[in-house]
């Protein structure tokens, strides 16, 4: 989860730190906001890819509790890289990417309500938000749906997950309340 794309890239190839230029995130709307569309969608494509190949590896080396593991050790390395000063991204693509690699029903639920808000709003900060409120409230739904029998405990790492989302999008929330937030398409 350490492995910060949109970091790599902007220090190798266009010499700067990504987290120095617009937002201050290392996520792809940053990057691509900052250093183009390309490097926004090789960051949003190398970040999905490395929640799912996390919980993979986990799944492998340890069966169920290992893939629990391996995707709470991805989001948090993400959001808190040790390689990179402990300031990365804000954990969005991980987190679909663990939630798409544990149950994908309840993943596009919340992909379709993060698109519909950015769609009307424009804001990716604001859908980010809505979709990780929404969360724990669609992963509870779906367990009692499906009979799950870890419900609850479904339900809390939901919101543990929910909660460590809203709390790295504490700036953008303070700029959406404040509307200085930037919209998808402008420049940083």
């Amino acid at each position: 989860g350490s492995l910060s794309v949109s970091i790599l890239i902007s220090k190798y190839i266009f010499h700067q730190d990504v987290r120095t230029l617009g937002s201050g995130n290392a996520g792809a709307a940053n990057a691509a906001r900052t250093l183009g569309p390309r490097v926004g969608a090789l960051t949003l494509l190398g970040d999905f890819l490395k929640g799912i190949i996390s919980m993979l590896l986990g799944s492998w080396l340890g069966g169920t509790t290992g893939l629990a593991i391996a995707g709470a050790a991805c989001m948090i390395g993400h959001c808190f890289p040790i390689y990179f000063g402990f300031k990365g991204g804000k954990g969005i693509l991980v987190s679909v990417a663990v939630l798409m690699t544990v149950e994908w029903i309840p993943a596009c639920i919340l992909l379709g309500i993060f698109i519909i808000v950015v769609a009307l709003t424009r804001y990716v900060s604001l859908g980010s938000c809505i979709a990780a409120v929404c969360y724990p409230v669609t992963i509870l739904v779906y367990s009692l749906i499906t009979g799950d029998p870890c419900v609850w405990i479904n339900v809390i790492l939901s919101a543990l997950i929910a909660v460590l989302i809203l709390f790295m999008h504490r700036g953008n929330l303070v700029r959406l309340k404040n509307h200085t937030e930037k919209k998808l398409g402008q420049k940083a």
